[in-house]
């Protein structure tokens, strides 16, 4: 996957947070831990952009692996949003393995970089 295919898919990414965000009920619970998706949901394409015009070797993999968190607490908010009966699972699940997916090819991408240092 070259670097703008990632970026293509992480800004989906966020589209469909951005979505999943807009279909939860409106109560106080649900307002939290749908922002804290929104906010991690969105910062994954925009650290992996930002990653793409590092200066170094160094900023390009500590950037990396902003994307990789924030792609595994995308997993976390959403695991609780299905524990909390707020959306079914099935609505969920194709998130939860993007968020995974992307998660493991940030990881793949730092441990390379740093490998290659």
């Amino acid at each position: 996957m070259d670097k703008l295919e990632l970026q293509n898919r992480t800004k989906q990414f966020a589209l469909r947070i951005v979505r999943l965000y807009s279909a939860l009920p409106k109560g106080s619970a649900e307002y939290v831990l749908g922002k804290q998706l929104l906010r991690c949901g969105t910062s994954v394409g925009a650290n992996y952009r930002a990653a793409c015009l590092a200066k170094s070797r160094a900023d390009f993999s500590a950037k990396l692996k902003i994307c990789e968190e924030e792609a595994d607490e995308c997993i976390y908010w959403l695991e609780l949003i299905c524990m909390a009966d707020l959306l079914p699972e099935s609505r969920l699940q194709l998130l939860m393995d993007e968020a995974r997916q992307i998660a493991a090819i940030m990881a793949a991408a730092c441990k390379t970089t740093r490998e290659a240092s």
